[in-house]
């Protein structure tokens, strides 16, 4: 397609076609109205004045008989600009008046019409139009009287000649204004296109342009671009995950083959094969575990978790799953303790926080301190659920190593863990999770310093009224 072609199908071109015909109808509208009224004004004051005239010249045959009006008609015919005056005989045969020639047939039809006339005084060919009205005097005279309507027709002229001039001179602005306003709509939009045409070529670091003047195609393109940014940086967690899997998961396959291929080599004992098989059901327990994560992730980042929202108590999730991981704490010489007096109403899936709640638990008994002690006692672990204006919120503090500044936005992603060596046991989805499972909530995973250690705190919107804005 040419570039005309595609500048004459862009919307805004035919929007301004539309606008163009609407306005120009409407122009029509207006001045054949005014130029239609002024005629239908001039035409009033022409039959105003006949009828005045007339009547005065009724008089005056009245009072004086023909004589007196052929004489009054005499003086007046002769006054500069004066109206078309005759009067003539039953017969038709003139008796005063300026009138040269008529129409044939005029003085037969009493009443008001319009004819081509001649003045007694102009030269043959010199015809002009004129409203006359005709009345017949007793006796059977014929009176004329009429007014020339060269003023009116050169003043409706005018009016005609302006209007098509000020429509052919709006018409082509429109026009040009019409090409002007497609021609930058369509630049903006094929360079829209360009960039979509690049992304779609597999390049999500394409942005749409933005020109600053906050109009709708720039509204469009800030939404477009946040999608774009969200989008890409799902596609960059994607290919993150795709390789923390192969690499997380390529080591415990590893050792399930090696396992099982070292049974099968070197027969053992029954003992031998059931111990094998219990590391190896073990080694798939963990596997499954990391798989059951990856899932709730991607239910809470998905949102398909609303569907069951249930309005439930945070408080009491924080002495459940605390109760739950004491003994695992006494059982590494740490001190858990719950805080979570007051009532902390929460409206959101109960299975999710629950879990997000123990992957931070979890997290703070494995570093909660080096062999379970701080200065020679215990290390303590504090769960707390508590009311903060209109959110609650959730938090476990330890006495860990804590987590660098700089390393706390990178923790939340999928399979990260700091510990290079990967000594401890766990995938790396803790964090992930509960982070997933706040924004799911509408809240947020804040990770700060715990002056020694780590203090993990997911916000939630309050529900009832005090949260309900």
């Amino acid at each position: 397609m040419s570039a005309l072609g595609k500048l004459l199908r862009t919307t805004a071109f035919q929007l301004t076609l539309v606008y163009l015909l609407v306005f120009v109808v409407f122009a029509v509208s207006l001045l054949g109205y005014f130029a239609l009224n002024t005629r239908r004004l001039i035409t009033e004051q022409i039959t105003t004045t006949v009828n005045t005239e007339i009547s005065g010249l009724s008089e005056q045959y009245a009072q004086g008989g023909i004589r007196r009006l052929v004489i009054a008609v005499d003086l007046r015919s002769r006054r500069p600009g004066s109206s078309l005056y005759l009067v003539t005989t039953p017969t038709g045969e003139g008796l005063a008046g300026n009138v040269g020639s008529l129409e044939p047939g005029v003085l037969d039809h009493p009443g008001w019409l319009e004819t081509n006339y001649r003045r007694l005084d102009a030269p043959e060919g010199s015809d002009h139009r004129a409203l006359v009205e005709v009345v017949q005097l007793p006796g059977g005279f014929h009176l004329l009287v009429g007014r020339d309507l060269e003023e009116r027709e050169r003043l409706f002229g005018i009016i005609a000649n302006a209007g098509q001039w000020s429509l052919a001179l709006v018409v082509i602005l429109g026009l040009i204004g019409g090409f002007f306003v497609s021609r930058r709509v369509l630049k903006r939009i094929d360079a829209m296109t360009g960039t979509a045409q690049t992304i779609m070529a597999g390049d999500l670091t394409g942005r749409l342009p933005v020109a600053g003047t906050g109009d709708e195609l720039d509204r469009l393109a800030e939404h477009v671009n946040a999608m774009l940014d969200r989008i890409e940086a799902l596609m960059k967690g994607l290919k993150e995950v795709s390789d923390n899997i192969a690499h997380d998961l390529k080591t415990p396959l590893t050792r399930l083959r090696n396992r099982c291929e070292q049974a099968l080599r070197h027969p053992t004992s029954d003992g031998g094969y059931r111990a094998a098989l219990e590391s190896t059901i073990a080694e798939s327990d963990d596997l499954i575990r990391t798989f059951d994560a990856l899932l709730m992730i991607a239910r809470a980042e998905s949102g398909q978790a609303r569907d069951n929202m249930t309005e439930f108590d945070a408080a009491q999730i924080a002495r459940d799953v605390g109760e739950l991981y004491e003994p695992l704490a006494d059982e590494k010489g740490l001190a858990l303790k719950v805080e979570a007096s007051a009532e902390a109403p929460v409206r959101g899936n109960r299975e999710l926080v629950s879990q997000a709640l123990a992957n931070l638990i979890d997290n703070a008994i494995k570093y909660a301190g080096p062999k379970g002690k701080l200065n020679g006692a215990p290390a303590e672990i504090v769960v707390a659920a508590g009311l903060d204006g209109d959110r609650i919120s959730l938090s476990v503090a330890d006495r860990g190593p804590g987590i660098p500044e700089a390393d706390r936005g990178r923790v939340v992603e999928r399979f990260v863990r700091l510990e290079q060596s990967r000594s401890e046991p766990g995938s790396g989805l803790g964090l992930s999770l509960a982070s997933a499972v706040a924004r799911l909530h509408g809240g947020e995973l804040r990770l700060e310093d715990n002056h020694p250690g780590l203090r993990s705190t997911i916000e939630l919107p309050r529900a009832g009224p005090a949260g309900s804005g």
